[in-house]
C-alpha cells in the first residue's frame, strides 16, 4: 500500500539518521524531492533476492528484516534495519542483482529513491560519492565488529549488546514504572537466536539469567530492560 506522505514522527526518523543529517542541506532536499513512499504490512516482501537494483530505500518506521534461505530452505535473519537507516545502494553501485530477501517486520514504512534519479543527485552533487565512502566504512566496521563478537565473546555478552542496540533503537517507556524500557520491536526468541547465531533454548536459557538478576524482565508481549547498566556491564565484563 502506498502513501504519498510522510507522517511527522516518520519523517523525523529520516532526518534524524545519523548519516543522513551529516549530509548538507541542499543535498538532503534533493534526496527526499525526488523520494517516494511505500507501506507495507507486517511480513510484506519489500525485496527480494535476485532483484535486479531498481531502488535506494531508507526505513521510516518499523523495521526491515534481511534474511536468507539456507541450504536446506530455512530462512536465516541477518539483522534488522531500524528507522533513519539506508541501504540498498550496494547493488545500485555494482548493478549486480540483490543478495538478500526483506521483509517488513510489523507494520514497516519505507522512502524510496529510484535508481535513475540516485544517479541524477550523484552527478549533481560530488559530496554524496564521499559521503556513501563514509556510510560503507562505518558498515564494514559494524561487519568486522560483528565478526570479532561472534569468535571472542560468550553468548551472554553478545545477548546484552544486542538488548542493549534494541533498547537504544526501539526503547519506548513502560507505563507501569518509567524507569523501565520496553524494547518496542517484536522479536520472537528464535529471531533473536538467529541474529546472535545460536540456539533459541540458548537464548533462553540467557534470557532467563538476565531476569533472575533483574536486569531484564520477559513479558508474553516482549522484553522490558529493567537496568541498562546493569545490561551494559554484562556486554562489558563477561569475556
Amino acid at each position: 500500500m502506498d502513501d504519498p506522505i510522510l507522517t511527522i514522527e516518520e519523517r523525523e526518523a529520516i532526518n534524524s539518521g545519523r548519516w543522513f543529517s551529516s549530509l548538507s542541506p541542499s543535498l538532503r532536499h534533493d534526496i527526499l524531492r525526488c523520494a517516494y513512499v511505500k507501506r507495507f504490512k507486517d511480513g510484506g516482501l519489500i525485496a527480494a533476492r535476485g532483484d535486479p537494483p531498481e531502488e535506494w530505500i531508507a526505513c521510516a518506521r518499523g523495521a526491515v528484516r534481511v534474511s536468507s534461505t539456507s541450504i536446506s530452505g530455512k530462512q536465516i535473519t541477518l539483522t534488522y534495519v531500524e528507522p533513519g537507516i539506508w541501504f540498498g545502494d550496494v547493488a545500485i553501485f555494482d548493478g549486480d542483482r540483490r543478495t538478500h530477501d526483506a521483509y517488513a517486520h510489523g507494520d514497516t514504512t519505507i522512502l524510496c529513491v529510484a535508481k535513475a534519479d540516485f544517479r541524477k543527485i550523484l552527478a549533481v552533487h560530488t559530496e554524496l560519492y564521499e559521503a556513501m565512502l563514509r556510510l560503507h566504512a562505518r558498515r564494514i566496521r559494524q561487519l568486522f565488529g560483528l565478526v570479532e563478537d561472534l569468535n571472542t565473546l560468550p553468548l551472554r555478552s553478545r545477548l546484552a549488546k544486542q538488548l542493549v542496540h534494541l533498547v537504544r533503537s526501539y526503547g519506548v517507556p513502560s507505563l507501569s514504572d518509567g524507569s523501565e524500557m520496553r524494547i518496542g520491536l517484536q522479536l520472537a526468541q528464535e529471531e533473536l537466536a538467529q541474529l546472535l547465531g545460536a540456539s533459541r533454548q540458548r537464548v533462553n536459557q540467557e534470557l532467563k539469567a538476565m531476569e533472575r538478576e533483574d536486569a531484564i524482565r520477559i513479558e508474553p508481549g516482549g522484553l522490558v530492560v529493567r537496568d541498562r547498566e546493569a545490561l551494559m556491564r554484562i556486554a562489558e565484563t563477561d569475556n
